[in-house]
């Protein structure tokens, strides 16, 4: 999935882009692998240390305690981690240096994502038993509404605004490429099977699972092209593929704990709202250069909030509140997004500035106007034929 990410980034910036951009998610990849064997899976799902806020890196350094019968989960967990930190990187298309990515990427996943996925899923302040979880609750995010695309969307916004606008933000670039947009789609969709499925613990769940990832995108399709109808525009390939992606995200935290109809509603949603979402970077003025913002962050918030209305009642929970659970579960999901919101804000903003401060992250007007590929990589997406 997130070489699947690059080419659909890819095709959306600028034909002098396409390499830097699709680079940007196979190093995201690459370092996380890294990070992720040597200490962030320590720091995720380790021994609680520090009062719950992360896990212990030094008992388990290299997955060297880690048993056989564990690698696998480990493993795929990483995989959590790579697509979270490779999708902030589309905030910041066609202006960022390469070279601070780089720095950020392991800082990111270590100070940030590691600790949010250690309080939602590896025992620490926000789960059931942790110091949090207790006052307001457990949230339920099966997959990653909140760990992954609202603490990756917030991140992709407090880049955007760091980094500040495009040369060329007030003309409303297009994509240079929309088969990859729509290729890079695709590929998300398949993998997001795997992405959701995969973490089923019995057949019956991975059915259910299956059932809403197939249903949530196809309607948020539908949301969003008739977003873009009321606006008196015409259904686009970006915008499907947008729409697409939007009910990928909104399905992510509830795809096992929603009735099918209901992810039909939230897909519905989802789409609708993001493609409203998206244009408010024209209005408030923030360049967020792929709607990172847009995509993620709001349909991060809409899944993750729908389910304190139609979670399916369980052992463990009453449901939400359409099924009479009341508003704890509405109250557990709110503050739980209130939470990873503010944190992941404030960490990278820190970290941005810190690594800012060594290595500047805009490169200089001349290279953004000519093209960020060559003067960072010296390398081009195409190789045009002379006349």
């Amino acid at each position: 999935m997130t070489p699947a990410l690059g080419i659909f980034y890819g095709g959306m910036t600028r034909s002098t882009g396409v390499v830097n951009m699709m680079l940007m998610s196979f190093s995201a990849a690459a370092i996380t692998a890294v990070v992720w064997v040597l200490w962030g899976y320590s720091f995720s799902a380790g021994e609680p240390t520090i009062a719950g806020i992360v896990g212990n890196p030094i008992s388990d350094f290299a997955m060297h305690n880690t048993e056989q019968a564990d690698l696998l989960s480990a493993g795929f967990s990483g995989t959590f981690a790579m697509i979270s930190v490779a999708i902030i990187s589309g905030a910041i298309a066609d202006r960022a240096r390469f070279a601070p990515w780089l720095f950020f990427i392991p800082l990111w996943v270590t100070l940030v994502y590691a600790p949010v996925a250690f309080w939602v899923w590896g025992g620490g302040l926000l789960s059931a038993d942790g110091a949090l979880g207790k006052i307001f609750g457990e949230a339920i995010d099966f997959a990653g509404g909140a760990v992954v695309h609202t603490n990756a969307g917030i991140a992709a916004l407090v880049l955007a605004l760091k980094l500040g606008q495009r040369h060329n933000f007030h003309d409303r670039p297009q994509p240079h490429n929309t088969p990859l947009v729509m290729l890079g789609a695709g590929l998300l969709w398949f993998g997001w099977f795997g992405f959701n499925a995969g973490a089923a613990t019995t057949i019956e769940q991975a059915g259910l699972i299956w059932i809403n990832t197939f249903a949530a995108p196809g309607a948020a399709i539908l949301g969003w092209i008739l977003i873009e109808k009321l606006r008196g525009e015409r259904a686009s390939s970006v915008g499907v593929a947008s729409g697409l992606v939007a009910g990928l995200v909104a399905i992510t935290p509830s795809c096992a704990d929603l009735a099918p109809w209901a992810a039909l509603l939230l897909g519905l949603l989802a789409g609708a709202g993001s493609a409203w979402a998206v244009n408010l970077k024209w209005k408030l003025g923030y360049d967020d250069s792929l709607d990172v913002v847009g995509v993620h962050l709001v349909a991060g918030i809409i899944g993750t909030l729908f389910l304190g209305f139609f979670a399916l009642p369980t052992e463990e929970s009453a449901g939400g509140l359409f099924y009479g659970g009341g508003l704890s579960q509405l109250v557990a999901q709110f503050m739980t997004l209130l939470v990873v919101m503010v944190f992941s804000a404030v960490m990278t903003w820190a970290i941005a500035t810190i690594i800012g401060k060594f290595s500047p992250w805009r490169v200089s007007a001349d290279i953004e106007i000519a093209g960020i590929d060559a003067a960072e990589h010296n390398d081009a997406g195409y190789q045009l034929a002379s006349k």
